[in-house]
This record gives C-alpha cells, sequence and structure tokens, in this order.
C-alpha cells in the first residue's frame, strides 16, 4: 500500500498537468496563426518570397535541430529549470516577433521561438512522465498533453483571425506572453524538479554534429519536396547523412553520450518511434493534400475548410482521451494496432473519394484510430527508458514526428506531383506549362488568362490531375499504414515499470523539498 501512495498522483500532480499544458497549447496555437497571418507580415513587412519561407521554416528548423539537444540538457539540469528558461525566452521572442520592424528580425525572432519551442516539448513531457508514475493515469496525462495539440490546431486559425480583423497581425504573437507569464509564476509552485541525476556537462561536439546533421538534411528534404531534383538541396542531403553517421560514431565512443544508443535495444521502443514516425509521414502528407484540395478543387473559403476539419480534430481529441481507459482492457499494442486498422480505413475512404464530404469522413475516421497510437505511443516510448533518460526518450518521440512529416512531403507527396503532372493534358498552350506543372494554385491562375473556354478546361483538367494525385497519396499511405498495424499487433512485449520506472517519491514530496531546486 505505501508503494501505491508513492506512485499514485495527488491533486497537486493534476494542477501541475493544468500548467504543463499552457506552453504546449500555446506553441500549438503559434504555429497556427503564424500561417494565417503571413499574408498581413508580407504586406506590412514588405518580405519576399525566400524571406516568406523562411519565416515559415526556420522555427521548424531550429526545433528539430535541437530537440536532442534540449531533452538531454533537461536530463542534466533538470527539466523544471529548463522549461523555465524555454518559457521565459518563448515570451521575450514574442515580444520581439510582435515588434519587428523588417522581415529580417521576425525571422531571427521566429528563430529564437524555435529554440525556446525545442526546450518547451521535451521538459514537459518528460516532467508529465516523472509526476505520474502510474501507468494509467500517465496515459491519461499524456493523452490531455496530446490534445492540447490539436486543440491549438482548432481554436489557433479562429483566435488568429479574430486579432487580425480588429488589432495589426503582430497581435497574434502576443498571444503567447500571458499564458507563459502565468506559467513562470505557477510552475516553481506546482512542478516537482526532476534534479538532473545524470550531471555532467553536455558534449558540446556532439551539439555541433547533431545540428550539422539535421538543419541540412531537413532543407533539403524540403526544398526537394518543393523544386524537385536541384543540386543544392541535393547536397544539403549529402551533408547532412555525412554528420549524422559522425554523430553515432561519437555517440558510441562517449562514457556519457548526448543520444545514449542503447535505448533502441528495446523492441517496444522501437516500434512505438516506427510507427509515429511512419504514422506523421503517411497522414501528414495526406493531410497536406487535403487542405490545397478544399480551396482548389472543391472551392470552400478558409472558414468552411477549417469547420470541414472540426469533426475529426474533435473526434481525434476524444479519441485521445479514450485510448488510456481502453488499454486496461486491451494491450497497448494490439489497441494501437486496432487504431491504425482505423487509420487505413479512413485513408482508403480519401483514396476512393472524389467530393469534400468523403474527404471529411474520411480525415475524422482516421483522426479516431490514430488516437491509442499518439498517446500509448508516446507512453510507451517514455515509459521504457529509467527517469534519467525521460528528457532524451521525450525529444526522440517529437523527432520522429519531425522527420516523419519532413520525409512523407519529400516522398509520398512527390508520388502525388508525379501523378499530378502525368495527368494533365499534353496539348497545354506553352505559356501556361510551366506554372500549371508546378502547383494547382499556379495552374487555376494561369489557366484565367487563356481565352474563351481554353481556360475553364485547363483548370477543369488540373483539378482532376491533382485529385488523382491526393488518390496516390491516400493509397500509398494506407498500404504502408497497414503494414505499421501489423508490426505493432505482432509486439507483444511490453517494458517492465519495475525496472525503468523505479518508483520515486515524487507526489508524497513536500513542498519545501520540490521547490529547493
Amino acid at each position: 500500500m505505501a508503494g501505491d501512495v508513492q506512485i499514485r498522483a495527488g491533486r497537486r500532480e493534476w494542477s501541475a498537468l493544468v500548467v504543463l499544458a499552457l506552453p504546449t497549447l500555446l506553441v500549438s496555437i503559434d504555429i497556427f496563426v503564424l500561417l494565417l497571418a503571413l499574408p498581413s507580415i508580407s504586406a506590412e513587412l514588405e518580405a519576399g518570397g525566400t524571406q516568406q519561407l523562411w519565416l515559415v521554416d526556420v522555427y521548424g528548423f531550429m526545433v528539430a535541430g535541437l530537440l536532442v539537444t534540449m531533452g538531454n540538457l533537461g536530463d542534466r539540469i533538470g527539466h523544471r529549470r529548463l522549461l523555465l528558461i524555454g518559457v521565459a525566452a518563448f515570451g521575450v521572442a514574442s515580444v520581439a516577433a510582435a515588434y519587428s520592424t523588417g522581415p529580417e528580425t521576425l525571422i531571427a525572432a521566429r528563430a529564437l521561438l524555435g529554440v525556446a519551442g525545442a526546450a518547451l516539448g521535451p521538459t514537459t513531457l518528460a516532467l508529465i512522465s516523472n509526476m505520474f508514475r502510474d501507468e494509467k493515469e500517465r496515459g491519461l496525462a499524456i493523452s490531455v498533453w496530446a490534445a492540447c495539440f490539436s486543440i491549438g490546431a482548432i481554436v489557433g486559425p479562429v483566435i488568429g483571425g479574430v486579432m487580425l480583423e480588429h488589432f495589426w497581425w503582430g497581435s497574434v504573437f502576443l498571444l503567447a506572453v500571458p499564458p507563459m507569464a502565468i506559467t513562470l509564476v505557477l510552475a516553481p509552485l506546482l512542478l516537482p524538479e526532476s534534479t538532473g541525476e545524470r550531471g555532467g556537462r553536455v558534449d558540446l561536439g556532439s551539439v555541433a554534429l547533431s545540428l550539422l546533421a539535421v538543419l541540412p538534411f531537413v532543407y533539403g528534404v524540403k526544398e526537394l519536396a518543393r523544386h524537385g531534383w536541384r543540386t543544392g538541396p541535393a547536397l544539403a542531403l549529402a551533408v547532412g547523412v555525412f554528420f549524422a553517421v559522425r554523430f553515432l560514431r561519437r555517440q558510441r565512443r562517449l562514457a556519457d553520450p548526448l543520444l545514449d544508443l542503447s535505448l533502441f535495444r528495446s523492441g517496444a521502443f522501437n516500434t512505438a518511434l516506427v510507427s509515429m514516425f511512419f504514422y506523421t509521414m503517411l497522414t501528414g502528407t495526406t493531410m497536406m493534400f487535403i487542405t490545397q484540395f478544399f480551396p482548389s478543387v472543391a472551392g470552400m473559403s478558409p472558414m468552411e475548410a477549417g469547420l470541414g476539419l472540426l469533426p475529426g480534430l474533435a473526434l481525434g481529441i476524444l479519441s485521445l482521451m479514450a485510448a488510456p481507459v481502453l488499454s486496461t482492457r486491451v494491450p497497448p499494442f494490439r489497441l494501437v494496432a486496432g487504431g491504425l486498422l482505423l487509420t487505413v480505413a479512413g485513408l482508403a475512404m480519401v483514396a476512393l473519394s472524389d467530393g469534400a464530404a468523403g474527404l471529411v469522413a474520411g480525415f475524422a475516421v482516421w483522426c479516431v484510430g490514430g488516437g491509442p497510437l499518439l498517446t500509448l505511443g508516446t507512453g510507451l516510448v517514455v515509459g521504457s527508458v529509467p527517469p534519467e533518460k525521460s528528457g532524451t526518450a521525450s525529444a526522440l518521440s517529437q523527432i520522429s514526428n519531425e522527420f516523419g512529416y519532413a520525409v512523407g512531403i519529400a516522398t509520398v507527396g512527390t508520388v502525388g506531383t508525379v501523378v499530378y503532372r502525368a495527368r494533365l493534358p499534353h496539348d497545354m498552350p506553352a505559356q501556361v506549362a510551366e506554372p500549371v506543372r508546378e502547383s494547382l494554385a499556379r495552374a487555376v491562375a494561369a489557366a484565367e488568362g487563356l481565352p474563351g473556354g481554353a481556360g475553364g478546361d485547363l483548370a477543369a483538367s488540373a483539378r482532376a490531375a491533382f485529385t488523382d494525385g491526393l488518390h496516390a497519396v491516400a493509397a500509398v499511405g494506407a498500404v504502408l499504414l497497414l503494414g505499421v498495424a501489423l508490426l505493432n499487433a505482432r509486439t507483444t512485449k511490453l517494458p517492465v515499470p519495475g525496472q525503468a520506472l523505479a518508483p520515486r517519491p515524487v507526489a508524497g514530496d513536500p513542498p519545501t523539498a520540490d521547490l529547493q531546486a
């Protein structure tokens, strides 16, 4: 019974979860409101095309490049301490972004937001893992954490639209400041400090190699996905792979590496990471095509498109919350496998649908199916490691998502692009051939300049070709995710909580002990 008292979370831990939800929610909202505000920002700051791309991408570059470093740093200096540093930096960077006077200063502020965002993700998840020692409670807490990303996707465009309608573009960045200030006040009072059991210094050589591996790789993947085969992005990709090999070799030689490769000896750990990678890779790419289909093919307004995604996002949140409860009756990997089969069914619905209604329904079905993986998979990753490595494990779970989306756009997305271009008419007027082949949006714009009925015919052909590309992407996703579902169905060995998650007196610590760090 004494062990149960130590393991079970109390009122303080559940209150602390609300504090951790604030920065998680705001990071999600920040991503979506930027996309909404980009036209206003571009007009006010006179940002060129390349600068607009950096405004969007620099945040993701910095997050992806620093996740492993921040997860490891939290394991060493304490996750609560790193959370407070990240929250403060995010607030300062938000103010700097709001009052930027040019595209260069805004890009710099977005880069700082990315550095802070890289600290927030692993620390919030690691703190949840350390506070909630009971497996069922940890699953519920992680589902709340994961749901914050979906909630941010729902309310972000709505809040951003209201702010842009009544205030200047910089106001969308100031949305993060009050919640971050509240977190700075409440976190020291409610969050226990993981005392940095690993200690020691972060190996700066490994940090440099990780950045040299991740940043060129992500840049190369994004550019190849946007523009096709080009020498510069291909070289960047090769540079990233070269330094990734150097990074891994260095980790094997270090007594206390930045990334502990022994984590990958766990079959459950690897299965969960691989599953989240492929889920994000395949559904994220299909989602990108759907968001283009709504306005350019179905003729939906941004508000109508947002409402079309709302049922799926809402059902996805319910699925996230229900997964920990269902896992008490169904083995976790079997539950994940069943959920992925639902996702496969949703992607199949998308692959067979020519209209917006079918896409909305398919999206809703796959969101329901993804809940168990996103909740239980994350829990299995952080639950497979001892507490002193929870930050690194948390970072790896997020890296699987970051790389999954980037790789998906460059691979599966290319399949859709190839199908789109192959289905275009071969007798297009020479003056519109290039923009029509580049993207559907440019095809529709170019078709408007053609005389008579030629423009309407070309636009209709481009829309039909894009729909075929969407069907191909969804079909590839369904087939590959079916394989991932079978992998999970065959995985039965779970981490042993008594070995990886030895109970520590977290819930029972007196407040004074928690505040010493």
